[in-house]
């Protein structure tokens, strides 16, 4: 019996790794295609919910403002603002997790989120506070200097990777100033009117939005202060969901331990006792808006964005919010759009775009890394085997 090769008719084992091989590069094509499908669409899902956010980030400091210069307390605001958001992601957390594995907490992990809800009541008592002496646009105007602040805290925790030889990092580096600069030109240069619309018949909202130049000094640090707190928090928390991924947990249990710190703080700060009585006007309107969609609401969709994006990207909508600021002034309260705001707004949106690019291609940079680096190892299959046949 001898063994003769044949050449000119393939052997069944080899048509066996042709075929295999086929299959296995028509499956990584699928997957890699699947993969840029969720990528585009995660991007555009988090930029959709980061500015959504924005909008109501803004109209919540509108309002806040309203009810403070009517005489709500800001510490007793903060305190019914976080107990309401408990109040409502308890349920929410039992119904979402009923079908769902829930990550195992541990001591380590509350600690964490402690430590967060800290520079979280820390942080709300800043900004509103520092609302009430100044207004929603100086608020609005300080949060742009948050995108600088977490930029360099990411690099220091290594949150963010900057290698100036690549074009994504120059893209984010050179974006971020470009937001910031805008901001500055919408905040500092109004330039000549644009237009003019008539004034609001709400004259009385206009005058609350006008606080005195004594107070706009104090306002202005409490609202900086918020703003490096915000970078802060921006970290922290990328830091703990990223060892404990359950966006609804977490933001249940910081928003009761921010209630029960901010309760302490509120009974040795607040004297008088009538502060902690609500009634049926603004105050009650504030603290509803605020602990449904801002705390609750808000901070979910932040810890999602987060964990999928990281903190650098999550910021850089802050400068939005002046835009949005000057667009709702123009629209609701009567406000003059001047030259300065549109030149302002294109230069964040500049900036943000830069930055979108940057981040999106690093994204696409580590993804094309992960599918060349499991395509080499699948690449092992023999496609020689036994071409001979025996005759």
């Amino acid at each position: 019996m001898l063994s003769v090769p044949i050449s000119g008719e393939p052997s069944q084992p080899l048509l066996r790794s042709h075929f295999s091989l086929l299959t296995l590069q028509k499956s990584k094509l699928h997957i890699a295609a699947q993969r840029e499908r969720e990528r585009m669409w995660g991007g555009s899902g988090v930029a959709v919910a980061m500015v959504t956010m924005e909008f109501l980030d803004v109209g919540l400091n509108t309002l806040i403002k309203v009810a403070m210069s009517r005489g709500m307390s800001d510490f007793v605001f903060v305190v019914y603002s976080n107990a309401l958001a408990t109040l409502v992601l308890l349920p929410c957390c039992f119904i979402f997790y009923r079908t769902r594995a829930l990550p195992k907490i541990t001591v380590i992990t509350v600690s964490r989120i402690f430590l967060f809800s800290l520079l979280a009541c820390s942080l709300q008592m800043c900004m509103y506070i520092g609302i009430g002496y100044s207004s929603p646009t100086l608020a609005s105007a300080m949060t742009d200097l948050t995108p600088a602040f977490t930029f360099v805290l990411a690099l220091i925790s290594r949150m963010e990777k900057l290698d100036m030889r690549f074009k994504s990092s120059q893209a984010k580096s050179i974006g971020t100033i470009i937001s910031i600069a805008g901001a500055l030109i919408v905040t500092l240069y109004k330039g000549p009117p644009i237009i003019i619309f008539a004034s609001s018949p709400s004259n009385l909202l206009n005058e609350l939005l006008v606080a005195t130049q004594s107070n706009w000094a104090i306002g202005g640090f409490l609202l900086a202060t918020g703003s490096f707190l915000i970078a802060l928090l921006y970290v922290v928390q990328t830091w703990i969901i990223k060892d404990y991924p359950a966006e609804l947990m977490v933001t249940l249990i910081s928003s009761f331990f921010v209630a029960i710190l901010s309760a302490m703080v509120s009974l040795v700060a607040e004297r008088d006792p009538n502060a902690w009585t609500l009634g049926l006007d603004t105050e009650l309107i504030a603290i509803v808006y605020s602990g449904i969609l801002v705390v609750a609401l808000r901070n979910v969709v932040h810890t999602w964005a987060l964990r999928k994006k990281g903190p650098v990207y999550v910021c850089m909508f802050k400068p939005l919010g002046i835009v949005i600021a000057v667009l709702m002034g123009v629209t609701f309260l009567g406000d003059i759009l001047h030259l300065g705001s549109v030149i302002g707004a294109a230069t964040i949106a500049l900036g943000f775009y830069s930055v979108v690019w940057g981040k999106a291609e690093e994204e696409k940079v580590a993804e094309d890394s992960r599918i060349s680096s499991s395509g080499s190892s699948s690449h092992k299959v023999p496609l020689l085997q036994n071409k001979s046949m025996e005759v």
